[in-house]
């Protein structure tokens, strides 16, 4: 990650905003760089507004996010391309997740079949790697978010 790129972002927008303070993450969506490039740039034009997460994966319920928190999206070559701010978080079952979440993590051809599809083969993965099964009925956190910075 260009830690950099990070701070110059955070800092800039901290002096528009100096009651933020400095708590925040930097991260880039997906597990590859050319995800990470794919979904930033959906970030940066506005499309994708939502992200989901594995429950499982968060040590305990103070880990979630939660609304007004801020992270810094970097793309795959770690640079900083925009600040979000969470808006909702609502945790569900896999099977429970809505054709309006879908389309609002724009992604695809934004259908909850689609959603379905991309995510269960991630989480399969993802889970797979700490040895947990994915089920329809494994809990997601689901995040929306606005673009407060880029």
């Amino acid at each position: 990650m260009n830690d950099q790129s990070v701070e110059n972002m955070w800092s800039t927008y901290k002096k528009d905003n100096p009651s933020i303070g400095d708590d925040y993450a930097a991260w880039p969506f997906g597990d590859s760089e050319k995800m990470a490039d794919e979904l930033s740039e959906l970030v940066v034009k506005g499309i994708k507004t939502a992200t989901a997460s594995a429950y499982d994966l968060y040590e305990d319920d103070n880990a979630l996010p939660y609304p007004g928190l801020l992270n810094v999206i970097v793309d795959g070559k770690g640079e900083a391309v925009a600040i979000i701010e969470t808006t909702d978080v609502k945790v569900v079952y896999f099977e429970d997740v809505t054709a309006e979440f879908a389309y609002l993590e724009g992604e695809g051809d934004r259908s909850l079949e689609y959603w379905r599809e991309a995510h269960r083969d991630y989480f399969i993965k993802e889970l797979g790697s700490v040895d947990l099964p994915f089920t329809e009925k494994m809990s997601v956190v689901l995040e929306t978010f606005k673009v407060v910075y880029k």
